[in-house]
């Protein structure tokens, strides 16, 4: 039987949503063991300096690891 936990991450990037995704999902594999999913929830953007600043937020789905 498999646990999953699933966590909330935020990301931006001044140059695509699926940058921003990307960055999230990378920085999330460098803390969390077994990520397996994600699911993308909201986008939105800004105006930064009069750059288009792309804003991505989504959850990441890792199992459980066995005690």
């Amino acid at each position: 039987m498999a646990v999953y936990r699933l966590t909330k991450l935020a990301a931006s990037s001044t140059e695509s949503y699926a940058d921003a995704t990307k960055q999230a999902i990378e920085r999330a594999q460098k803390t969390l063991r077994n990520v397996e999913w994600w699911e993308v929830k909201e986008l939105r953007g800004a105006i930064r300096d009069g750059k288009m600043e792309y804003q991505v937020e989504l959850e990441v789905g890792f199992h459980l690891e066995h005690a």
